[in-house]
């Protein structure tokens, strides 16, 4: 499969299916299906997803939010965005706290974890070493993050970017999908606020323990994001 290919008009989850079978970055497919073979031993009775996560949430969903990649024994392991290590325990409870997640916990694939009008993605979809994907593994993966946001655009209306990383990556992605970002490209921070072509986008510290245990990140900090962003997308 590849992701240049054009745009496939199918829905939404026709594209996660191909994303899914993706196999474009030598590195990262070898180090997501070691981690797969050899496990943690925490979780040695689970059989690894292994392979990239798609995006996760509804095809109509109003807001959007980006991540940076799978965790190794989090979403490559469940198969699901955020789902099964510290950081998705963070995002979740927060998106349960405003309204947004049926619960507060996500654990694996079938927990029956339902998001309202909320869709989770990331602009590189597989497990990089060192939770470090290189300049040319996040261009390769762009074009996924382009289709999404294209069949995203009928209902998206607000964008909650996670961490420097994904909002270099998202920026251009946005571009790509025909949104038209301000020049020069805006700086992440914290709270940011953007107003796109009828979409608003918003920087967030990322979702890592490192901000997180720190205090970098505290959850009424991102809980206050969520609520703005939600609002802008007319869920508040």
């Amino acid at each position: 499969m590849d992701a240049d290919e054009p745009l496939d008009p199918t829905p939404l989850p026709a594209l996660d299916r191909r994303v899914a079978g993706c196999r474009a970055c030598p590195r990262l497919v070898e180090w997501r299906e070691e981690v797969a073979r050899t496990k943690r031993a925490a979780f040695a009775d689970w059989t690894y997803w292994g392979r990239p996560v798609p995006g996760f949430g509804p095809p109509d969903a109003r807001l959007l939010i980006v991540g940076l990649a799978p965790a190794a024994h989090g979403g490559n392991r469940t198969g699901r965005m955020f789902t099964g290590d510290r950081s998705g325990d963070v995002l979740y409870q927060a998106l349960y706290d405003v309204g947004l997640a049926s619960q507060p916990t996500s654990v694996s694939a079938d927990d029956g974890l339902a998001l309202h009008s909320v869709r989770i993605t990331s602009p590189v979809h597989c497990a990089p070493p060192a939770n470090k994907p290189t300049p040319r593994e996040r261009d390769t993966c762009r074009p996924w993050l382009v289709q999404e946001l294209r069949l995203l655009r009928p209902t998206l209306r607000a964008a909650v970017v996670l961490g420097a990383f994904g909002w270099q990556a998202a920026l251009p992605a946005f571009t790509e999908a025909g949104w038209t970002v301000p020049r020069p490209r805006p700086a992440f921070a914290h709270g940011a606020r953007v107003p796109l072509d009828g979409l608003d986008l918003f920087g967030c510290f990322h979702v890592s323990q490192r901000n997180t245990f720190t205090g970098r990140l505290t959850p009424e900090m991102l809980r206050e994001v969520l609520r703005t962003a939600a609002t802008a997308a007319g869920l508040g």
